[in-house]
């Protein structure tokens, strides 16, 4: 059961006794402890890759950075299962997909009724707020306010549904993210400034399709970005999971919806592309001073490419440099915005007293194995960014490799607010990890299971449990019209294969090692009553 604080202004039981006594021994007043805001900004299929304070190949994150440099920057930071949905469902829930039952984006609607961090904390006084994509397909519950896009939202002029609108999504003329931070201050202008305040600020930016904002088509377009040491990956000592999937840059990447080569969506060839009818919509919804800049800067790029008539590993190799450069255009405004976010909390005064989170939903694949997207266990879109700033707990530049996955989140944000975590949430508190050491009894393994299989990418379904160092990986599921294999096995060893190529699975030498990972598989899935595998 979740056991609530009586006294919202002293959150800290601990701290506030403390505080106390020594101004009853020195006669003095006792200061009133403000309670702790908490805004969590979380970005779509951001991989740590595209952060410049994880890695500095790609791009500048310098607001993104900053966080990180005031902060703490987790390096063992993972999710439960990696794809939209679920992994919000996760977040907020403290649970895994099998406990909060959804599996993942095709077949689940959220349970509404079930208990969330944000509820939890209205019920102490905190004002709580919701902007962006939510992706549940349940109308959002436990926000005082709530502007949200349908689905996966758009990227031009979006429609947003809020709290008041009598569930009409309202059209919105202006790029996505820059939207969604007008709408973070519009809470924080309106609300009650004498509650704390729990934000949740959800970018639809960086997903599928990445389209940069009008003032950034151009950024980057002379540099060429390094490809990753597996670009051209033959999976050979991997399942079959690893090559029947579709989310090949070289196979599966089209050259109209993704790849934004308008001048070839009438032509027969690519009539029955994927998401044709998507990319006429993406187009539909510009204005036509977006639409202009758009044919600007694109149009001349695209007829060069169509004129040179690329084969091959040219082909490939100009699929990723397009897709990369979109992507981190799309990074760019988000950098831009969590940086005017920080501003008006600075503005406010806001900084000491507000917790800063910032992470994305998973990882996501930038050219490794010759991949883009996400669901796999494989460590790119198995991990994800995490960095915090809490001033008072948290020494800046800390780095932090403790196993964390998403499932902590909403651990951590009750115990910031001096609220016990319920029983159910298999999560842990993160806020033992801020003084700087590990506990001695934190976690040794994570836990992860993908479930959205046959979907989009087909990517098979999979469970799997990693420790500190290596990492047991179990494909299954009903043999296919492609005559896959049923179940299948990976074990690695990330020290000395951290690109996960060589396969160890019943290899005797790593006997014990597997032995003891698969007791833990195994006891998990008793544990977290998980219902396939």
């Amino acid at each position: 059961m979740e056991k609530l604080q009586p006294n919202l202004f002293f959150p800290f039981a601990g701290v506030a006794a403390v505080a106390s006594f020594a101004s009853c021994s020195n006669k003095q007043k006792p200061v009133e402890q403000k309670p702790l805001n908490i805004v969590y900004i979380m970005t779509d299929d951001h991989t740590a890759q595209m952060m410049s304070c994880y890695d500095t190949r790609y791009m500048e994150t310098p607001n993104l950075d900053r966080i990180a440099a005031d902060g703490v920057r987790f390096t063992q930071s993972f999710v439960a299962n990696s794809l939209s949905g679920p992994s919000r469902a996760c977040m907020i829930t403290g649970k895994h997909s099998c406990a909060n039952k959804f599996y993942d984006n095709t077949t689940c609607v959220f349970d509404s009724s079930q208990q969330t961090f944000p509820k939890l904390l209205q019920k102490i006084g905190y004002q709580t707020a919701l902007v962006g994509k939510w992706h549940l397909e349940s109308l959002p519950s436990g926000f005082n306010y709530w502007e949200i896009v349908p689905g996966q939202g758009d990227y031009y002029n979006p429609e947003f549904k809020s709290k008041e609108s009598n569930g009409k999504y309202v059209k919105e003329e202006g790029y996505a993210t820059t939207l969604t931070t007008d709408h973070a201050i519009e809470f924080l202008e309106e609300r009650d400034k004498d509650k704390p305040f729990c934000l949740l600020v959800h970018h639809k930016a960086p997903h599928r399709n990445w389209m940069p904002d009008t003032k950034y088509m151009d950024l980057y377009e002379d540099v060429e970005f390094p490809y990753p040491d597996t670009f051209n990956d033959n999976y050979a000592t991997r399942c079959d999971a690893a090559r029947t999937q579709e989310m090949s840059i070289d196979k599966n990447m089209t050259l109209v919806y993704d790849l934004k080569v308008d001048e070839l969506k009438d032509k027969e060839a690519y009539k029955k592309e994927w998401n044709i009818d998507g990319w006429q919509a993406s187009l539909d919804r510009m204005t036509p001073e977006q639409r202009e800049a758009w044919i600007a800067s694109y149009k001349p790029r695209n007829e060069k490419f169509i004129n040179e008539n690329l084969k091959g590993e040219d082909l490939v190799k100009w699929k990723y440099q397009r897709y990369i450069k979109d992507y981190v255009r799309c990074i760019k405004s988000i950098d831009d915005e969590v940086g005017r976010l920080i501003a008006y909390l600075e503005k406010e005064g806001l900084m000491d007293n507000t917790v800063i989170v910032y992470t994305s939903d998973q990882g996501f694949y930038m050219g490794e194995h010759g991949w883009f997207d996400k669901r796999f266990m494989y460590e790119e879109s198995f991990r994800t960014p995490l960095i915090i700033r809490y001033p008072a707990k948290i020494k800046a530049g800390s780095e932090c490799t403790a196993l964390v996955q998403n499932i902590d989140y909403a651990p951590t944000y009750l115990d910031i607010a001096g609220i016990e975590k319920p029983d159910y949430m298999v999560g842990t508190s993160l806020v033992p990890l801020f003084g700087g050491e590990t506990p001695k009894d934190w976690r040794e393994y994570l836990y992860y299971h993908y479930y959205d299989y046959p979907a989009i990418h087909m990517v098979r379904r999979h469970d799997g449990v990693r420790d500190s160092r290596y990492k047991l990986i179990h494909f299954y599921g009903e043999k296919n019209e492609h005559n896959d294999a049923i179940s299948c096995n990976e074990l690695y060893d990330l020290q000395s294969d951290p690109n996960e190529l060589n396969n160890l699975y019943d290899n005797p030498e790593y006997a014990d090692i597997q032995t003891r990972l698969q007791a833990r598989l195994d006891k998990f899935r008793v544990d977290q009553k998980v219902d396939e595998y």
